[in-house]
């Protein structure tokens, strides 16, 4: 049986599938990523089922977090089923739902007015309102590019992604701002959100750009990334109107448990809400 061997050619034309799976661009870097890493472990041995099971020991013995060993192990699945090396497929850490999030990676309301004030500072005006488009509608960072001018004057993005369609709605204050921009900077069609060359903001400008706010706004970097502000709109929203189910349609969610996820409550609201069951006895003396 010939020597299974994970080559440059086999990564380029599985990053080439994943391209027409229609993977967004993201998750076929995040894929591949791992895949180079696991590679690169191997020093050019062969792939076998004990070679993947002890690289994933490995990942937990170095304390990875039990998700980025799942996404890695999935990143090695979808290869393996791609070349057809199913008895190479390894078996997902098995990890109990959290119930809360850590408050450490939570963007609070007041730390987005900061990073917004930062923004406007620095003169920055195409980053702020940026973080405001996607905080105000949910959007994700991917789709940016489906905030045009003609998507502000009737008031909603059309998102096509991934094989699916959805609608955005906009607020009506958001429009008039996207407008108003556009106007100044001489956009008269199209994408909004642009570089100095005229081409669409892609995720790591607009995350390289939200990273140099940190100092100024006075915010742990750890915080602030784009999806973060996704998870704000999508606490603040749960928080008025009380609706998962909503919620989930506005994210373009098809599990309401992955939106179940961006509504937990932290460990101190958890704490407080155990607090007022009143369960324990009195102190008596």
């Amino acid at each position: 049986m010939n020597e299974r061997k994970l080559s440059a050619t086999v990564l380029a034309e599985y990053g080439h599938w994943l391209r027409q799976e229609e993977r967004a661009d993201a998750t076929r870097e995040k894929y591949l990523r791992s895949i180079r890493a696991f590679a690169a472990w191997l020093g050019g041995a062969a792939v076998t089922k004990d070679a993947v099971t002890e690289w994933k020991t490995q990942l937990v013995e170095r304390h990875q977090a039990p998700s980025t060993v799942n996404t890695a192990l999935a990143a090695l699945n979808g290869l393996f089923r791609f070349l057809g090396w199913e008895d190479c497929r390894a078996k997902f850490l098995k990890v109990q739902r959290r119930i809360f999030r850590a408050p450490e990676r939570e963007l609070t309301r007041a730390e987005y007015a900061r990073l917004l004030a930062a923004a406007k500072n620095f003169g920055d005006a195409r980053l702020a309102l940026l973080m405001e488009s996607i905080c105000a509608t949910g959007i994700r960072v991917s789709e940016v590019q489906f905030l045009t001018v003609e998507a502000a004057r009737c008031g909603r993005a059309e998102v096509a992604l991934k094989g699916k369609i959805r609608t955005i709605l906009l607020p009506a204050k958001l429009c008039r701002k996207l407008l108003k921009y556009a106007k100044k900077q001489k956009i008269a069609r199209g994408e909004i959100f642009l570089t100095t060359g005229g081409k669409g903001m892609d995720r790591r400008q607009i995350w390289s750009a939200m990273k140099r706010l940190c100092v100024q706004a006075n915010v742990n970097p750890d915080k602030v990334f784009p999806h973060n502000l996704r998870k704000l709109f999508a606490r603040t929203f749960y928080q008025v109107e009380k609706d998962i189910a909503k919620l989930a349609d506005l994210l373009g969610h098809s599990s309401i448990n992955t939106t179940r996820i961006y509504i937990m409550s932290t460990g101190a609201e958890h704490r407080r809400q155990l607090e007022r069951l009143q369960l324990l006895a009195q102190r008596t003396t």
